[in-house]
């Protein structure tokens, strides 16, 4: 969950103006030790992630879309040794998003599908 900037700068202030405690603040604002031991030393709010994809590695996961393009996500999974929402989120994070051409998905063969060529 990310606090909003004003937030964090309200809590901020109340600690360095002496007016609470770090305890006292955590308890009245709701807010964890840690998160406002971390927001003392940067209050800014990270917009990216520092650590590489441990689980799904990129070239993997490009590597397969290349090859096997028309193919399922449970069956990417499945071929990756994953989850199904694993491969989901790791593919939103590299941008590829899931077809629209249904006359080109394996679920639907060209004869039964309702586009015109």
């Amino acid at each position: 969950m990310t606090y909003s900037a004003d937030f964090r700068a309200q809590v901020i202030k109340s600690v360095k103006n002496k007016d609470m405690t770090i305890r006292e603040a955590c308890t009245f604002y709701d807010v964890s030790k840690t998160a406002l031991q971390r927001w003392l030393k940067n209050p800014t709010i990270k917009q990216s992630r520092d650590k590489a994809p441990s689980k799904i590695p990129n070239e993997a996961l490009l590597q397969d879309v290349a090859q096997y393009p028309d193919d399922y996500m449970y069956e990417r999974a499945q071929r990756l040794n994953c989850s199904k929402s694993g491969i989901e989120i790791a593919l939103k994070r590299l941008g590829i998003s899931q077809k629209k051409d249904l006359g080109t998905s394996k679920s639907l063969s060209d004869q039964k599908s309702d586009i015109p060529e």
